[in-house]
């Protein structure tokens, strides 16, 4: 794959919910079908920093947040699993419109902002094991006016999921799917170095901002302190 955008994703906090496949597969576009993991589909709520995200050949990259709500999937003519994303919010209207044009994604322009939290409000210490609060509030025209407010401490030391795992199945998709015939677009990184974290979500508002009742109990939580990763051009799945 000749990639066509350059990533580092950093502070990556992975929240999934068991969801009723039936459920999922209704919001699905034509072409694709829900991915289970022991017959349960699941629903990540992902947020993260991308402080250099740079198209080939350009000396110069964008920096942005983005919180995304996403399922997994399968083309129904044969392939990869995948991600299809419902939505990815970001606070940079360039980054918007150049991945709505050039990836055929559903992104949506946010407000937002990642910081360190001096006081934890999740049980570690502050010397030793930072805490984050990760805020969003959706400012697109026309759009719900989605928010996200999460407070998180990493813990443990990170690994890659063992194969045949969930948290394998959660984290290691190398494409993701959009559209209605659909496309794809191939991802290449290294193994998910996982970590356990410690997460307070006080706001979720992107289930309900696209058509889904509000999670019921407690997510879970992986985190990753930084990735780099390469995406190549969107593809048709008939190709």
């Amino acid at each position: 794959m000749r990639p066509l955008l350059t990533m580092r994703w950093e502070h990556l906090l992975f929240l999934h919910w068991p969801v009723d496949p039936d459920r999922v597969g209704e919001t699905l576009p034509e072409g694709l079908s829900v991915a289970t993991h022991d017959g349960r589909a699941w629903l990540g709520v992902v947020a993260f920093t991308m402080p250099d995200i740079r198209p080939r050949g350009s000396p110069y990259g964008l920096s942005f947040h983005e919180v995304n709500l996403r399922t997994y999937v399968r083309p129904e003519s044969g392939g990869p699993k995948g991600v299809y994303f419902y939505n990815l919010d970001a606070n940079d209207w360039l980054g918007v419109l150049g991945a709505r044009a050039a990836f055929r994604l559903p992104y949506y322009h946010a407000e937002m902002r990642l910081s360190r939290v001096d006081a934890d409000t999740t049980g570690g210490s502050v010397d030793h094991d930072p805490t984050f609060r990760f805020l969003s509030r959706r400012r697109h025209p026309g759009a719900d006016p989605a928010r996200v407010d999460l407070v998180f401490r990493p813990t443990g030391d990170p690994a890659p999921g063992e194969p045949g795992s969930l948290d394998e199945f959660l984290a290691e998709n190398y494409r993701f799917y959009t559209g209605s015939r659909p496309w794809y677009c191939e991802i290449r990184h290294d193994p998910w170095p996982l970590q356990s974290a410690a997460v307070t979500v006080r706001e979720n508002g992107l289930f309900e901002a696209n058509g889904f009742e509000p999670p019921e109990g407690d997510p879970l939580v992986h985190y990753t302190a930084a990735l780099d990763v390469r995406a190549g051009r969107l593809r048709r799945v008939d190709d």
